[in-house]
């Protein structure tokens, strides 16, 4: 008999751990993990466990100190968890078995006051820098107006790419395009991936918050429903392509955030399609729900609920709050990492 979480992805979902801690990496993989994503809050939450002082201690010892130790480390960590799905990789010839590793979220940071042109300059340079060597790692670029500006050079340089931070349709659309710009100069199109990270339950928490015209019924459904609709035109605009790999969505921020809400509320509303990144106690609940997963992606609230959210969720006014929210929460872990290896 299947769990919940083998349940899910014989659904057709791909299941990909939000954390790149070894235990819980061997975990979801014997649950039926094939990929992994990793983020500044990550790597923070595993540095301030002390799982990881000796490791620590030897770059420290080797000469590595601040900023460089920070990013030396987390290139180990997520090193050694693409070596745990790269057998996912080669069997499906670069169509899953990814871990992703973010580049600096400090680049967006309000208070650097960094240039636009310096910031794309940055994405481009740290995304091939950090790529290199490494055939299963994809590259993580926020869906902000710099990282979206550019992803059609890191397409160009043959970079797997996570397009994250992503709340509208507008931001996709926006990030699809530089992509496709870079598609004519990607060194082989047959080995082309990428993936376009939507936020969920942020969306949620938004208007149950700020959008108090909304219906009680509607409420909870925003999320849903504005990442099922980006799914479909994802899946309808590059079903023209007919490219070898999948270009797909991955339904992030999947774990509740309202303690009325069941656990697997988001998990269950995606299950059939693309991939899902659920943080390990999101997988914790789903594998103690007994719930048995379908399919389900393609099915939408009923008209008055839809009726309702077009009606009075201003998804530019969403947008804007929750990708300043997001950002400050990227770069406030990464500040704090770096001055605990004494760089700031």
């Amino acid at each position: 008999m299947s769990s919940p979480l083998q349940s899910l992805v014989k659904s057709g979902t791909k299941l990909w751990l939000d954390s790149i801690d070894p235990e819980l990496v061997a975990l979801s993989k014997s649950q039926g993990a094939t990929g992994a994503t990793s983020n500044p809050i990550i790597v923070a939450n595993l540095v301030k466990s002390g799982k990881f002082d000796k490791e620590i201690a030897e770059l420290k010892a080797a000469g590595h100190s601040g900023e460089d130790l920070a990013w030396t480390l987390t290139d180990r960590l997520v090193s050694a968890v693409e070596k745990v799905f790269l057998p996912v990789f080669e069997a499906t010839q670069g169509n899953d078995g990814y871990v992703s590793f973010e580049v600096d979220p400090l680049i967006e940071d309000p208070s650097a006051n960094m240039p636009h042109a310096q910031r794309v300059k940055k994405y481009i340079e740290l995304g091939k820098k950090w790529s290199k060597g490494h055939p299963n790692r994809m590259i993580k670029v926020p869906a902000t107006p710099a990282g979206i500006e550019s992803l059609t050079e890191l397409v160009a340089a043959g970079i797997p790419l996570n397009i994250t931070l992503i709340f509208s349709e507008r931001q996709y659309l926006a990030a699809r395009d530089a992509v496709v710009k870079g598609l004519d100069r990607h060194p082989d199109v047959k080995r082309f991936k990428s993936v376009y990270s939507i936020f969920v339950s942020r969306l949620d928490v938004y208007t149950d918050e700020h959008v108090k015209a909304l219906s009680a019924e509607a409420q909870g459904w925003v999320g849903i429903v504005n990442a099922k609709r980006i799914w479909k035109k994802n899946k309808d605009f590059w079903a023209q392509k007919k490219l070898p790999l999948a270009q797909e969505m991955i339904f992030a921020s999947t774990g509740t955030k309202k303690p009325n809400d069941p656990k697997w509320k988001y998990v269950g509303a995606f299950a059939g399609s693309d991939i899902e990144t659920n943080p390990p106690e999101t997988n914790e609940a789903v594998e103690k729900s007994g719930q048995v997963f379908k399919s389900d992606i393609e099915n939408l609230p009923n008209d008055a609920i839809l009726k309702a959210i077009d009606s009075h969720v201003d998804f530019a006014k969403l947008e804007e709050f929750l990708m300043t929210d997001g950002i400050k929460k990227f770069a406030e872990p990464q500040k704090a990492l770096l001055e605990v290896f004494g760089s700031r």
